[in-house]
């Protein structure tokens, strides 16, 4: 989508990070488990606090389409980073605006902080079913670590993705 700005959330746009990010875990089949993961979705501010909270919008319409959590290995809401990498989580779009290429602006943009970090690798998770995500992943690089996977609850199995970045001197170009 090329009327798409990436952008710091602020507090104002709270409300809407939550509802959209509800939506579209709704609408693909993640909040249908015994393992309610709905007030984690709506606690946006403890998301904020926690890590580098991202929106999408869409400059026509000045419009939050789509969120997305970066974070680094020991903050609260890192799940699988370890030294040397990072992290993003509840990637978000809602559902009106998906197709759009939103997802994928959100994710190249933590793969970019990844990078800016230091990072040698961006790990994620990924409900088993969702296709579709997984689809985006594999587009952008992302390999299965299946060694990685994990369940928090019943009925919720996660597999892990890794992407591996260039060296740190590739990526500014210094000599070795």
């Amino acid at each position: 989508m090329t009327d798409l700005l990436v952008r710091a959330a602020v507090p104002a746009e709270f409300a809407t990070i939550a509802g959209l990010t509800v939506a579209a875990y709704r609408a693909s089949g993640q909040l249908n488990s015994e393992h309610d993961y709905t007030s984690t979705l709506n606690d946006v501010a403890g998301r904020a606090a926690a890590g580098e909270l991202l929106v999408a919008v869409d400059t026509r319409t000045d419009e939050v389409v789509g969120s997305v959590l970066f974070v680094l290995p020991g903050t609260p809401y890192a799940e699988l980073s370890g030294p040397g990498e990072a992290e993003f989580r509840m990637l978000a779009v809602d559902p009106a605006a998906q197709g759009r290429g939103v997802g994928e602006t959100l994710a190249r943009t933590c793969v970019a902080r990844a990078a800016e970090s230091g990072a040698d690798a961006v790990v994620i998770c990924v409900r088993d079913f969702v296709t579709g995500a997984q689809r985006l992943y594999a587009r952008l690089g992302f390999v299965r670590t299946p060694e990685r996977d994990w369940s928090p609850g019943v009925g919720v199995d996660l597999l892990a993705l890794r992407l591996e970045l260039a060296p740190a001197t590739a990526r500014t170009g210094a000599a070795a």
